[in-house]
């Protein structure tokens, strides 16, 4: 199979490094901690991945989240996979805090009121390269 990330995706996100399953991507929202999980299949719905497949993404769930809750001020991780823009299967691991810009509503639809550079993004690929490296991140 030939991976290729969703024109949607590749103009929101920032690639940050890759997982054994997953491309993890960065949404390019400074105000909130948006990572997304993005498996190379050709499935698009969580139902239908194989059972190994299936378990294998939500170990990476899982790192992800706890990296999440442990590198940004988190009083909510959300985690979701809601595909009605995007039909690629992805899913996003949010941390929320009370006092952030759109506070208790959803993420989706909402303007980010900042945006990343380019120290940012590598910053933050580093943290994750140096936290995950025994996870296979790359």
């Amino acid at each position: 199979m030939s991976f290729t990330l969703d024109p949607h995706l590749e103009r929101e996100c920032f690639t940050l490094g890759r997982l054994p399953l997953c491309h993890v991507l960065l949404m390019d929202n400074a105000a909130i901690p948006w990572l997304i999980l993005v498996p190379e299949t050709d499935v698009y719905e969580l139902c239908d991945l194989e059972p190994a497949m299936h378990q294998r993404l939500f170990q990476e769930v899982h790192l992800l989240s706890r990296f999440t809750r442990r590198y940004f001020p988190t009083d909510k991780l959300n985690v979701a996979a809601i595909g009605n823009i995007v039909r690629q299967m992805h899913l996003h691991v949010i941390s929320r805090r009370r006092d952030d810009y759109c506070w208790p509503g959803p993420v989706w639809g909402t303007t980010a009121p900042s945006r990343y550079d380019g120290a940012q993004v590598e910053t933050l690929r580093l943290a994750l390269a140096s936290e995950l490296a025994g996870a296979g991140f790359e």
